[in-house]
């Protein structure tokens, strides 16, 4: 029976992006990641998938999910968590395998003892997901019309996707609308997501069975993400992937273009006037990888229009979520009485080994 909608989680997030080639990849996924890690959650990350070929990107984003989970479960003792992450999709054919320092350093960092700072458990391939796979899966778990799609890279993975068996009529029944960052509008230069796969982006226009909101490049060109945030807004963590992410990138201090942030606040907040949608129309992707948008009272697609009035707020919005602390979450009842069982038997199996030491000497210590 499907659920009514006070019933419905928060919408989930459909995340495809290249992940380190660019540092707004990164604080895109922090900003989701901040979005569900909230007091009151505001979506759900259900999948991550890669478009950059390289196994640091994917290490990346699963340490990125293991930190903000760590911080989530801050007060469930250490040795009771259990990382239940999401698999992260890792395409095979994608573009731009070579590693990049922003990938490279945070990954290398290591503790006192010289353990690695951000876990993962991603070496090889093997330990990764098909991206199709993942997102289609994650789709198919949704409940109808309660999953937006966002993506900040080429559109490798979502053309493969479209090609699928019934993937057109799975996509227009679960997803409100896709959310991407790409192209130049109304009419624009070739922008590097469009221009990294041509073909790619002229199917996903052309065939994406729902609404497009599509943020182009000069909407984050006239967004900076500033470096004063990371100064200033991540004091609660001595240690945070993104942070070292984003000084390795470029030589601090350095403002970003928030290119991929923004598609992934409009995803969340999309009623929140950050920003402004275009009248509907059609996109279309030339050979040479420029976009142009036509008007068409039937069109499915928008592009978004920041209006200088609103660039304080949008980067303000940006900073709040992206730099707060996730929320501790509230351990459920059953979680509580298991670990005040287990602390029980281990206080009590101390207690037994020490009254043992007692009468016997040669009994090892209690730990």
């Amino acid at each position: 029976m499907q659920a009514t909608a006070q019933e419905k989680p928060p919408v989930g997030i459909v995340f495809d992006c290249d992940l380190g080639d660019s540092i707004d990849d990164t604080l895109a996924l922090a900003l989701l990641h901040g979005f569900a890690s909230r007091e009151t959650p505001e979506c759900r990350l259900v999948s991550v998938s890669l478009t950059k070929s390289n196994l640091q990107a994917a290490a990346f984003a699963e340490a990125v999910g293991r930190f903000y989970s760590n911080q989530s479960n801050r007060e469930i003792p250490e040795r009771f968590r259990r990382y239940r992450g999401l698999a992260i999709g890792l395409s095979d054919r994608g573009w731009s395998p070579d590693g990049t320092p922003l990938l490279a350093a945070p990954l290398a960092k290591q503790d006192a003892d010289g353990n690695p700072l951000y876990l993962h458990e991603i070496e090889r391939f093997t330990d990764t997901a098909d991206p199709v796979a993942i997102i289609r899966n994650a789709l198919t778990a949704q409940h109808d019309q309660n999953a937006i799609v966002v993506l900040t890279g080429p559109a490798t993975n979502l053309a493969r996707l479209l090609d699928l068996r019934d993937a057109k009529e799975l996509i227009a029944t679960k997803v409100r609308f896709l959310s991407v960052m790409g192209g130049a509008y109304p009419r624009g230069g070739p922008e590097y997501n469009i221009k990294s796969d041509i073909a790619a982006a002229k199917k996903l226009f052309a065939e994406w069975p729902t609404p497009i909101i599509a943020s182009g490049g000069e909407v984050g060109d006239a967004l900076p993400y500033p470096a004063e945030s990371i100064e200033n807004d991540f004091g609660w963590a001595e240690n945070h992937p993104v942070v070292d992410a984003y000084r390795a990138y470029e030589e601090m201090p350095y403002d970003t273009p928030s290119w991929d942030i923004t598609a992934a606040l409009y995803a969340v907040r999309p009623d929140e006037g950050h920003f402004s949608a275009s009248m509907p129309g059609t996109i279309r992707v030339l050979d040479d990888g420029r976009t142009e948008f036509e008007p068409s009272p039937e069109g499915k697609h928008r592009y978004l229009i920041l209006e200088p009035s609103r660039k304080e707020s949008a980067i303000r919005a940006f900073r709040e979520i992206i730099g707060a602390q996730p929320a501790p979450r509230e351990l459920p009842g059953f979680l509580r009485r298991a670990i005040a069982e287990r602390e029980k038997q281990e206080a009590e199996e101390k207690r037994r080994k020490e009254e043992q030491r007692q009468t016997d000497p040669k009994a090892p210590p209690a730990k």
